[in-house]
């Protein structure tokens, strides 16, 4: 019984493995369309603005206070620290935060949200230094 026990655990790993089920995935950007960049605009003013500032440009109200200061999104996205522009490591840095600083994780909100912000912030960058 233990041997037949032991036998299906191990299938079921090796197929779980091999076909990648069962396995948590970064989420892969969906097609930017106008309803996300309006969904992350409109979260971006009442949650990001206050650090990031209404251009996003890292000079928000708050940000002063801040060490290290804000990401300034105006930049060229190659210049973005952390992401260097990739959409999934923005997801990222909008999903779990950056220890040490005062970028928190923002689980709270739902996947297609912070694909909103992903696409908005992206829409700062000037591409100019």
């Amino acid at each position: 019984m233990k041997r037949q026990l032991w036998l299906a655990v191990l299938v079921t790993f090796f197929f779980l493995s091999f076909t990648g089920a069962g396995l948590s995935k970064d989420p892969k950007a969906p097609k930017k369309t106008k309803e996300l960049v309006s969904t992350g605009k409109k979260l971006y003013e009442t949650s990001c603005a206050s650090c990031h500032g209404v251009k996003g440009e890292g000079k928000g109200p708050a940000a002063a206070a801040l060490n290290p200061h804000p990401v300034d999104f105006a930049q060229p996205l190659k210049d973005w620290p952390n992401t260097k522009g990739n959409p999934e490591k923005i997801f990222e840095v909008i999903s779990d935060g950056i220890p040490n600083s005062a970028m928190v994780a923002w689980k709270q909100l739902s996947e297609k949200e912070r694909w909103g912000l992903v696409y908005y912030v992206m829409g700062f960058s000037t591409g100019k230094k």
